[in-house]
Formats: C-alpha cells, structure tokens, sequence
C-alpha cells in the first residue's frame, strides 16, 4: 500500500508486536487477498476483512487512505512460502533436498514435506526455523514501514 520512505501524516501510535503476527497469521491462512487486514497508523487498531465472520468489524471507509492504514503483508509476499522451505531444506535436509524441490512442483506439497519431516524427525526443527524466519521478515516489514511496538 504505502511506498517505503513516505511518511504518515501523524506520528504512529505503537502497537502489540503479538496482535501483529495473530493479524500476520490470520491474512497468511487462507488464499492470498482471501482476509486482507489493515493496521490504522494513527490509532494501531488493525482491522481485517472477512466475509465469513460476523464478529469482525467492516472496515474504515477511508482504509484505502495509504497515510493512515497500512495493509498488513502475507507470508508470500515476504517471501515465506517456498523459499523458505527451500532454504530450510538447504540447510537441514541438503540429501533430500531434491526431492523436496520436486515435492513443491505439484499440489500437496506440504502434506508431503510435513510426512518428510516427520520421517526424518525435523518437525520441529522446521516449526522453529519458520517461527524465526517469519518474526525476522515481520519486524523487517515494520522496521521498512515504521510501525513502532508498544512492547
């Protein structure tokens, strides 16, 4: 939404690192674009659209403002998806890490990389590699946009 390097009309408000990745995770979920959400810059309230929950609030009329709403990125656009199954593999699983590329080539690929990783007792290892990842992209994301943590 807003361009890096362009400055918010008001000084942010700082917002809850954890109700930022709970918005990160609900926006992740389902298909891109499918829950989009919104942090207000000037309040740090974040609103999420869905239209298959009744208990979310409709969102801002003037959420299309890039100075005061920023709209909250996915794992995809952070690059969280495939590339950094690949890159875990590279470095975790580098015998198998063909047949992991290959995994990812057609559909199902992660029900396949999850009985891979079990296989190879990494499930773990992978939870918390992703974890780490997606804090790190997260908190770069904000650093880039200047949102600020109340915590």
């Amino acid at each position: 939404m807003r361009g890096a390097g362009a400055e918010p009309t008001e000084t942010p408000m700082a917002i809850s690192f954890q109700d930022l990745v709970i918005a990160f995770e609900t926006v992740s979920w389902g298909e891109m674009g499918e829950m989009p959400a919104y942090l207000c810059r000037q309040s740090g309230k974040i609103y999420v659209q869905s239209d298959n929950d009744p208990e979310l609030e409709e969102l801002p009329d003037d959420v299309d403002n890039d100075e005061k709403y920023i709209q909250i990125p996915d794992k995809r656009e952070l690059d969280l998806g495939k590339p950094l199954v690949m890159a875990f593999a590279s470095e975790f699983l580098p015998d198998d890490f063909d047949k992991v590329r290959q995994m990812f080539s057609r559909r199902g690929a992660y029900a396949r990389f999850n009985d891979l990783l079990d296989y190879r007792n990494m499930r773990q290892k992978w939870f918390d590699y992703r974890d780490k990842a997606e804090e790190e992209a997260l908190r770069a994301w904000c650093k880039e946009n200047s949102v600020e943590f109340a915590d």
